[in-house]
């Protein structure tokens, strides 16, 4: 495997990430967005595991204007309950402030560069999300349908809301596949909101797949949080890999 960490310019400043690829090949691309937690060795190792399939995989900071990936990183261990809810008491207030006139800007100058990197195939490009990136992943698809070929999105919170501009409403101008892992009992998530994703697909004529993975937690594919759920996680993968080889090659 071989890694680096670069730096992408975007119209607010200097955004961090860290990609991966198997070789020094040609590989098609995929654009891993963060959960709330961050940019941090667990998310390394994910996309690792996904570069491995035979994919160039860039993981962005998407907090850079709050800081460093360093600076924002839990400082405790977060498979102990009660230090995972400890912080994520303080981080909500970064989520909720990444609004779409900040994530939309983003994603463009992301794909750009993931696109001008060495070794990345031309043509579309396939985008997961977790958590918060859930979200990010379909409106991202949504936003650039000429690029985006699969989209996944793992125990994705507030994908469907009543607001104009929500996830699900942004996501049916996709072209991409799309697969949803929704985590089991998910108050941001619960099951008349994915009801309601499904039916504006299913209206929109979308190809997707939409999941409840039982037992599983918000988190789920998170090692280093006290939500993992192993199974799930690894279904989760078996999943994503699926998909962007149906879509990718």
């Amino acid at each position: 495997m071989i890694s680096e960490t670069i730096s992408i310019s975007t119209p607010d400043g200097i955004s961090e990430a860290y990609v991966t690829r198997p070789d020094e090949g040609d590989h098609p691309a995929v654009l891993f967005y963060m959960d709330a937690i961050g940019l941090r060795p667990q998310l390394h190792d994910m996309a690792d595991r996904m570069a491995a399939w035979g994919y160039v995989v860039l993981v962005p900071n998407v907090f850079y204007r709050d800081g460093t990936a360093d600076e924002l990183a839990p400082t405790e261990d977060l498979r102990v309950p009660e230090n995972r809810e400890k912080f994520f008491g303080g981080v909500m207030t970064r989520v909720h402030a990444y609004t779409p006139d900040l994530s939309m800007p983003d994603a463009h100058a992301y794909v750009d560069r993931l696109l001008a990197l060495p070794g990345v195939t031309s043509g579309p490009i396939g985008v997961t999300g977790y958590c918060m990136g859930g979200a990010l992943s379909l409106r991202t698809a949504g936003e650039m349908p000429d690029v985006v070929a699969a989209a996944g999105s793992f125990h994705g919170g507030n994908l469907a809301t009543d607001a104009a501009d929500s996830p699900h409403l942004v996501a049916t101008r996709a072209a991409a596949e799309l697969y949803l892992g929704h985590a089991d009992n998910d108050g941001s998530m619960p099951p008349e909101r994915i009801a309601k994703l499904e039916a504006a697909f299913d209206e929109a004529g979308l190809t997707y797949t939409s999941e409840l993975y039982p037992d599983a937690p918000h988190g789920y594919t998170m090692a280093d949080s006290s939500m993992y759920h192993e199974q799930a996680a690894e279904r989760h993968f078996r999943e994503l890999e699926a998909l962007l080889a149906r879509t990718l090659g």
